[in-house]
This record gives structure tokens, C-alpha cells and sequence, in this order.
């Protein structure tokens, strides 16, 4: 207990050091969000991979999705590795960071705002991203204080109390720059200690050839054929250490929503706005991509030997496991130093996580929807002429403003995660659907196709989050929160294009003058 104790006393001390350090950069908007645009590819790489890999993977969607499909759950995590990462870098790094840089965007509703020539886009999108970012948050608190309550029996309410409070003191000392610092630091740490865990389980289950041996006489248990969703239907022995597992549909809507989500989420696709220049894109993209071969393959990979462990309570009222208990399981059988290093590993995801949510949340409502400067087609702020004190009281106040959001957003969270009404991977669902299925498809093509229409967006917006509220009022009797997240992100696409191709052009003028970034 004493190393574990010190381990983490002096990891949490590194990161409010790193906030104070600094804080200098923090003092304007552009310093505060996104580090002056002037983050490397090495940086901004690890910052990518920390923000997308969290408790949520490594408790929630490991334990869960690696006792539904055992070894093919691996596959989930190299989807994120070759679609969520190193695709997303490519077709999206360099685009999103010339457009967005040229229209002086520091935000995804504010990118929408300007390249659509619309306002109420602006709005609407900044309210989407602070409602469902929200429930995501909640999922992080909740993996956190699990992997916590496991290796110092420190009560789950007092542990997510406790990781709200310190991660709000680094992202309010320092902002984007303290984060991205951090997330490197945190991201060392989770290269190390997912490889060492993985090593060590696999060698008490006899190693590896063992462990899939055990794996291939693994059948249902009599809780599973009592779940409804029919997924152990049609199984058949040895499924479970089969290449595509008892079932491969099922398995690919998880692979698209955890992979191509990541396209459509502010808070990632927020990394390229601040990147410095396109050879730190391609470096970039390569770091980005073998950190998450190494980090999400390896989460899932560790997941799906859960049915090698003690088989997670049942609830029978509501046909459901206890699937966020399955990896804490796994792992209470470690000697103390790993569980010390576990709890680093989850310690250091989670809260690289949870910064990048706070700071996008508390961005997007300041700059969005309190400070809603009218742009010009290049960016230029239109709000008259003012002196240079009177310029700095604004971007001053912005800042003050939002640090005080990050609190809020926070608390917000926090009380959703000391009463979750869901398992972490069905809130994450919840949140990724929305988000993607009404981002994803507008941004994208937004930075690629000039027949976009405002109508186009408008339309996206409503399906995205129309088709997640409506599944979720209905008890997700229409889809589970993870295929209903897919459907929304796909759809999205078809939704933008049909209604773009039927709706009022933008002016073709401002159009070209935007798209006049790429020839530079």
C-alpha cells in the first residue's frame, strides 16, 4: 500500500507541476486552447492517443466487449489503431488544420459557424457538445473510481471527488499546453504498463498457447443464454478464440463506433487545430498510430480472457452483468507493485481524458455561445475597431470565463457518475453516437466537398442526435446504444449528401475564398 500510495502521490504532484509550469501560456484564448498552435507531432500525437484511450476502454469496453466475443474483441482495438488514428490523421490532419487556421477557428462549433456562414450552426453545435460530452465524462469518473476502489479500497465516491478536483487544477493552471505536456508523460506510462500487464496475466494462465487453449473450451454461461440480445444464439464451441468470435455483426457496429467516432468528437479533432506545421502531421500520424496498436490492442487483448476469471455477478431484473467489474477482477490477483502500476496506467488515460473533455466543453460554451465574435470569410474578428487595452480585458475575461466553466462542466459530470443510470460502455455509446452521428459527416465533407449546404448541417444535426435521444427514450429498443451510435455516424453521410444536393448553395465566392487555404 505504501508504494502504491507514493507512486501516485508523486504522478499527481508531476502533473499540478506541469499546470504551473505552464501557466504563462495560458494567459491568452489561442495560448489557453490550443497551446498557440504550436504543438509537435510528438505531443500532439501522444495527446491524440491519451484523449481517445481512457478508463472507458480499458474497464468498460475491454471487460464488457471481451466476454461477449473472447479474442476476436482484438479486432476492436486494431480498428482504432488503422481507422480511428492513422486514417483519421491522414484524411483529416492536414485538411483541418490549414481551413481551421485560416479561418482563425479555435473550436468545432466556431468551425462550422464560419465555413457555413451561420450562427445558429455555431450555437446548436456548441450545445450538442457540452450536453453529450457530459455523459462521457461521467463513463471516465466511473472507470477511474473502480480501478481506485480495487487497489486502495478508497470508496468510489471519495475517488471520483478526488480526480475531479485534481484535473481541474492542471487544466485551469495551464491549459491546452499543461495537457499536452501531461498526456505525453501519461502516455509513456501507458505504453509501459499495458505491455507489462498483459505479460504478467498471460503468464499465471500458463502463457500465451495456454491461455487460447482455454479460451477455445469456453462456452456460454446460463446467465448469458438468459440475456436477451440473442447474441449466443447461434454459438458454437470454440467461438470464443475464433477469428471473428460468436459474433461478427455485432462485432463490427462496436469496431465503427470506437474507430470512425473519433473523426466526429471536438475534443480529438481538436488536436489538429494546434499542430505546427505538416511535417509534425506526418510524424504525427506514425507515433499516433503504433501508440494505439500497442494501447487499444492491448486493452482488448487483455479484455477478452475474461472468461479465464471468476464470472461477474448478474443482474437478473435487468438481464445484465456487471461488466465493469470483469477487469478489476482480472487484475486483483497482482502483486502490488502492478496493481500500483494499473492504477498509474488507468490513473494516467483517465485524466488525460478528462482534461481534453473539460477544455473543449468549457471552450466551445465561452467562445461559442457567450463570446460569439462575427468572423469574416478569412477569420478576421468584425466587431469593430478597439484599442489594444481594451482587447486584452476581452481575451482576458474569455479565459477567467473559461476556468470557471471547467468547474462547472466538472461538477456537472461528477454528479452523473456518482448516480450512473448506465454501464460505462453504454454511456460512452450514448455520447459518441450524438456527437459523431451529427459532426462527423458535416465536418468532414466540409473540409473536402464545396457543395455542403447549410441545409446539409442542419439536417445532420437533427439526425445525429435525434436517432440517439428518441433510441434512448424508447429504453434502446430500437438498437443498443453502441449499433445505434454506428447507424447515427454512417447515416450521417447519406443525410448530408441527399439534403446538400436539394437545399440552397452557399455563395460561390465565399465558398472559393475558404477552399483558397489548400493552395498555399
Amino acid at each position: 500500500m505504501l508504494i502504491k500510495i507514493s507512486l501516485t502521490i508523486i504522478f499527481l504532484c508531476v502533473m499540478v507541476g506541469v499546470g504551473i509550469y505552464s501557466r504563462k501560456q495560458a494567459s491568452s484564448v489561442d495560448g489557453f486552447v490550443l497551446g498557440g498552435r504550436n504543438i509537435g507531432g510528438w505531443l500532439t500525437a501522444f495527446a491524440f492517443g491519451t484523449s481517445y484511450f481512457s478508463a472507458v476502454v480499458f474497464v468498460g469496453y475491454a471487460g464488457q466487449f471481451g466476454w461477449k466475443y473472447g479474442l476476436s474483441a482484438s479486432w476492436i482495438g486494431i480498428g482504432n489503431a488503422v481507422i480511428g488514428s492513422l486514417l483519421a490523421w491522414i484524411i483529416l490532419g492536414r485538411r483541418t488544420k490549414l481551413m481551421t487556421q485560416y479561418i482563425k477557428s479555435c473550436t468545432m462549433p466556431d468551425f462550422f459557424g464560419t465555413r457555413f456562414a451561420d450562427e445558429g450552426l455555431r450555437v446548436t453545435a456548441s450545445v450538442i457538445a457540452f450536453v453529450f460530452l457530459i455523459p462521457y465524462t461521467a463513463g471516465v469518473y466511473m472507470g477511474i473510481s473502480k480501478l481506485f476502489e480495487m487497489g486502495f479500497g478508497i470508496p468510489y465516491t471519495y475517488c471520483a471527488i478526488i480526480m475531479a478536483c485534481l484535473t481541474a487544477l492542471y487544466v485551469i493552471l495551464g491549459g491546452y499546453k499543461a495537457t499536452a505536456i501531461n498526456d505525453f508523460i501519461q502516455g509513456i506510462i501507458m505504453l509501459f504498463g499495458i505491455t507489462t500487464v498483459i505479460a504478467v496475466v498471460l503468464q499465471h494462465q500458463g502463457g500465451l498457447t495456454a491461455a487460447v487453449q482455454k479460451m477455445a473450451a469456453q462456452v456460454p454461461t446460463v446467465h448469458d443464454m438468459e440475456d436477451p440480445s440473442g447474441l449466443f444464439a447461434a454459438f458454437q464451441p470454440g467461438d470464443f478464440a475464433s477469428w471473428f468470435g460468436p459474433n461478427p455483426m455485432s462485432l463490427l457496429g462496436v469496431v465503427v463506433l470506437t474507430s470512425l467516432g473519433t473523426w466526429g468528437l471536438p475534443q480529438m479533432v481538436g488536436k489538429f487545430y494546434s499542430i505546427t506545421d505538416e511535417a509534425a502531421i506526418r510524424r504525427g500520424t506514425i507515433i499516433s498510430t503504433l501508440f494505439a496498436i500497442v494501447v487499444a490492442g492491448g486493452c482488448y487483448f487483455l479484455g477478452s480472457f475474461g472468461r479465464l476469471f471468476p464470472e461477474p455477478m448478474f443482474n437478473v431484473e435487468k438481464h445484465k452483468y456487471a461488466f465493469d467489474s470483469i477487469v478489476p477482477s482480472m487484475l486483483e490477483t497482482l502483486p502490488d507493485i502492478l496493481i500500483a502500476l494499473v492504477v498509474l496506467l488507468v490513473l494516467s488515460a483517465s485524466m488525460s481524458t478528462l482534461a481534453s473533455l473539460v477544455l473543449t466543453s468549457s471552450s466551445t460554451m465561452t467562445l461559442d455561445l457567450i463570446y460569439r465574435d462575427k468572423k469574416s470569410v478569412d477569420g478576421e474578428v468584425m466587431s469593430g475597431e478597439i484599442d489594444d487595452a481594451v482587447a486584452a480585458k476581452i481575451e482576458h475575461r474569455k479565459v477567467i470565463i473559461m476556468r470557471v466553466l471547467i468547474v462547472f462542466f466538472i461538477v456537472l459530470s461528477l454528479m452523473i457518475a456518482l448516480n450512473p443510470p448506465q454501464f460505462i460502455a453504454q454511456l460512452m455509446g450514448i455520447s459518441w453516437g450524438a456527437l459523431a452521428g451529427a459532426f462527423l459527416a458535416p465536418f468532414m465533407l466540409g473540409l473536402y466537398w464545396r457543395g455542403v449546404t447549410p441545409a446539409g448541417v442542419w439536417a445532420c444535426f437533427a439526425w445525429g442526435v435525434g436517432l440517439t435521444l428518441v433510441n434512448m427514450m424508447l429504453h434502446n429498443s430500437i438498437l443498443n446504444p453502441i449499433d445505434c451510435g454506428a447507424v447515427a455516424m454512417i447515416g450521417g453521410f447519406v443525410v448530408v449528401f441527399l439534403v446538400s444536393l436539394v437545399t440552397k448553395k452557399m455563395d460561390k465566392d465565399y465558398v472559393d475564398t475558404i477552399f483558397k487555404c489548400y493552395k498555399k
